[in-house]
């Protein structure tokens, strides 16, 4: 028997925590501690007496009937998700592996087992399965002359009850044996992360210029922008690199053939002119590794103490296998310019270590021509964020607010935690859907964390099961958010090699929101806190109370469109559609009986007692976006919850601050909310903690309603006192929600009293703000009774 910390191979089976994960394991296969503290459940896989060989595939043992969720490198440069319970449906170049095993005895119900393959010396190691259900690693250096290795660091194995805890702590584990990467929550986010943008990209192709840049940046869309992208190479290249400088389309009074030595006249002079002009912030420009356009052209003019010189790059057969690349093909072929090893440090020393690093993109590119593209887009960086999430902040690329799945970009990109930029020509924006992600100074409702599928949806195949919904979660300053999103019918083909509509008329999905859903909802919420939220659909626009154990299901009808060959505003749409919340509650453990809850409209709060369930159903292409917040209960008797902006898909990301006066008392917990989505529906949940004070009362802040994440307007939250008030620090303008179980007797805005509606059915609380003088802007709001 070979043991790590909770990792063994004993009589034949690999075990986790006692639960066997393979079974008929290899006898070369060698389980090595993991040095180091933080992690006692994990350990490293290797393979003893290993013949040497540039590219190697060693069996470990074989993977039957567990469920497991992995991502993959379908393309040179991507990576999406497979699902499956076979040690065959594990693909090549397989870079990330959870599987979910049962447990027994002792141990939790449920085993959740992480496979990281990593970098020993000169080799890299990826998984795949074989015909015989095998996991195997594949291990290779990339160099037919680098043959050696030691063999006992191939892959890290970490187990545990919390997937996500598992796969942050096995992360760390590497990162403390490899010490060639920080793990993101070391790493300062840029502040470019929390600006709304602009790319240059789907607006003029290759065929940006500084004159296009400066056209596009007069349009009404620049009061709100903050940076610019210009993501083209603006450096001299032909089929190869020919110079590291700017080309003439970036030089002041630039002309093709003629280069201006000054830098004051090059690609400085068109940034400062737009950043003094237009008041941007950040100006990037994209510049691609030499690789890209087949390397550094030899001898080309000042370049040559880059020495570069030509070779044919071999392509890994587990990237063929899963993608034929015809530009590497064209690289193969016609051989590539690479720089000189020995000077080599001359070109990358300007590049960032990936330690300090904070930001990577997490999957292919927004394609807005291909209607297979957008549901599989959605759910490709989510599932890849699972992995990549624990490195970096994943970026979602850009999107079009002008297109007919922009809403449901949109949407994602709410819950993602990630900069919002998009690439629309210039003076084709839709406002209304930029609104509800970007507030008047430019600034975004961003939130916390990165944004991942929820747990129960690891395992499930959003894109090809016909039956699951998406559900990705995010957690705001005192609040969290979930958007479920319906991305059936289509998906990367393993016969094809690329992505299909494999059903062209997706049907109707269905599950649960729940408060569960948004992991660490008790870190924002209030001490004593256990459970009872108000859950605020964006699309919808209804409020949900939800007691210990509810469930919430939720209703979309289809959405579907015709697309136009340029993508141009004439596209239409077939079918309109609109959230509908269930009329009935589920209760767990009664069989799901339906109990009719009382009739709602759209903006309503509606009270969902103790044990009750609403399903949400979303049909082809919907979605909804759900702020869920804690209920406070005040001295007085009144339950209070602060929804936030009603406007903004991130409703309650506007509210930063909130105080009460009086005590918080013990609260219920466990509310859940069914959901159902059609072929490309979406919703967005915004998910409150609910406060209990004293005397009873309950409230919650769900933030700015018109906002796809609601709830990152809601920065601060406090109470204090006995006139059972409640404070809030909340950012951005527009409409304001928070629910509250009795009528509040005034609202102020920074010391003045303003106008507010209360429903006493549903106890929705709103009123306005105004747009403030000032760039991140905290309005001081105080609800009295």
């Amino acid at each position: 028997m070979t043991v790590g910390a909770g990792i063994a191979v004993q009589d034949g089976s690999l075990l986790a925590l006692g639960a066997k994960v393979l079974r008929e394991v290899r006898g070369n296969v060698l389980v090595t501690p993991a040095a180091g503290g933080g992690l006692t459940n994990g350990a490293f896989l290797g393979v003893r007496s290993a013949p040497a060989a540039s590219r190697s595939i060693f069996p470990v043992g074989k993977l039957r009937d567990q469920r497991f969720v992995c991502t993959f490198r379908f393309k040179m440069w991507w990576m999406t998700q497979r699902m499956g319970s076979a040690g065959r449906d594990i693909p090549s170049e397989t870079q990330f592996l959870l599987v979910e095993v049962s447990g027994g005895g002792e141990q939790p119900a449920v085993v959740y087992t992480v496979f990281l393959p990593v970098l020993e010396g000169s080799f890299r190691a990826v998984l795949q399965g074989n015909a015989d259900d095998e996991l195997e690693i594949c291990l290779e250096s990339g160099d037919p002359d680098v043959e050696s290795f030691q063999g006992s660091h191939l892959v890290f194995v970490g187990a545990g009850s919390d997937p996500f805890e598992v796969i942050t702590s096995s992360v760390k584990a590497v990162e403390r044996h490899l010490q060639t990467f920080s793990h993101r929550e070391k790493k300062k986010m840029p502040d470019i992360l929390n600006w709304f943008g602009w790319c240059t990209w789907d607006a003029f192709y290759t065929n940006v210029t500084a004159q296009g840049v400066k056209q596009g940046l007069q349009r009404e869309s620049a009061r709100i922008l903050n940076f610019l992208c210009c993501y083209v190479p603006c450096v001299s290249f032909a089929n190869r690199l020919t110079h590291i400088r700017e080309n003439h389309k970036f030089q002041k009074n630039g002309r093709e053939g003629h280069r201006e030595d000054d830098p004051a006249k090059g690609l400085a002079h068109v940034v400062n002119e737009i950043k003094g002009k237009h008041q941007l912030k950040y100006v990037y420009v994209w510049h691609a590794i030499t690789g890209y356009w087949g390397g550094v052209r030899p001898g080309a003019a000042g370049m040559e103490h880059y020495g570069s010189k030509m070779q044919r790059p071999v392509p890994s057969p587990g990237v063929q296998k899963n993608e034929r690349c015809e530009a590497l093909d064209s690289m193969t072929a016609n051989g590539l310019g690479l720089v000189n090893l020995d000077r080599a440090f001359s070109f990358y020393d300007e590049l960032h270590s990936s330690k300090r690093s904070a930001v990577i993109r997490a999957s292919d590119d927004f394609w807005p021509r291909d209607p297979a593209s957008h549901t599989i887009h959605v759910a490709s960086v989510a599932y890849n964020t699972v992995f990549l999430g624990e490195f970096m902040q994943p970026d979602w690329d850009m999107f079009h607010s002008v297109h007919p799945m922009a809403e449901y970009h949109a949407a994602a990109r709410a819950v993602g935690g990630c900069a919002i930029y998009v690439s629309d020509k210039p003076g084709s924006h839709d406002f209304n859907l930029l609104k509800k992600l970007v507030l008047p100074d430019g600034s975004i409702l961003r939130a916390k964390l990165p944004g991942r599928p929820t747990r129960d949806c690891l395992f499930s195949d959003p894109a090809r099961d016909g039956k699951s919904v998406l559900k990705i979660w995010n957690l705001n300053e005192h609040s969290g958010v979930v958007g479920a999103f319906n991305c059936q019918g289509a998906g990367w083909c393993r016969v094809a090699k690329k992505n299909l509509i494999h059903d062209q008329q997706p049907g109707t999905v269905s599950g649960v929101i729940r408060a569960q859903d948004v992991e660490h909802l008790a870190r924002v919420a209030d001490h004593g806190w256990n459970g009872d939220v108000v859950v605020y659909s964006h699309v919808g626009g209804e409020v949900v109370y939800l007691p210990k154990n509810a469930l919430l299901p939720v209703t979309l009808r289809s959405r579907e469109y015709e697309c136009s060959q340029d993508m141009e505003p004439e596209r239409t749409l077939r079918h309109r559609w609109r959230l509908q919340l269930s009329r009935h509650w589920l209760v767990p453990g009664s069989q799901e009986v339906p109990h009719p809850r009382p009739p709602a409209q759209n903006g309503e709060v509606v009270y969902l007692p103790k044990n009750t369930l609403l399903p949400v159903t979303l049909r082809s292409r919907e979605y909804e976006v759900f702020t869920v917040v804690p209920l406070k209960h005040l001295p007085n008797g009144v339950s209070f919850a602060e929804i936030g902006l009603l406007g903004m898909f991130n409703s309650s990301g506007a509210v930063r601050e909130l105080r009460f006066s009086g005590e918080v008392v013990y609260l219920p917990k466990n509310a859940l909310l069914p959901v159902t989505l059609r072929s490309r529906e979406y919703e967005v949940f915004t998910v409150v903690p609910l406060k209990h004070l004293p005397n009873d009362a309950s409230f919650a802040a769900i933030g700015l309603l018109g906002m796809f994440n609601s709830g990152g307007a809601v920065r601060e939250l406090r109470f204090s006192g006995e006139d059972a008030d409640v404070e809030l620090r909340v950012r951005g303008s527009g409409t304001v929600g928070a629910y509250s179980s009795t009528k509040p007797t005034c609202v102020a805005v920074d010391s003045k009293a303003v106008g507010f509606s209360y429903d006493g059915t549903s106890g929705l609380i709103s009123f306005e703000l105004g747009i403030p003088d000032q760039e991140m802007y905290l309005w001081t709001v105080t609800v009295g009774y």
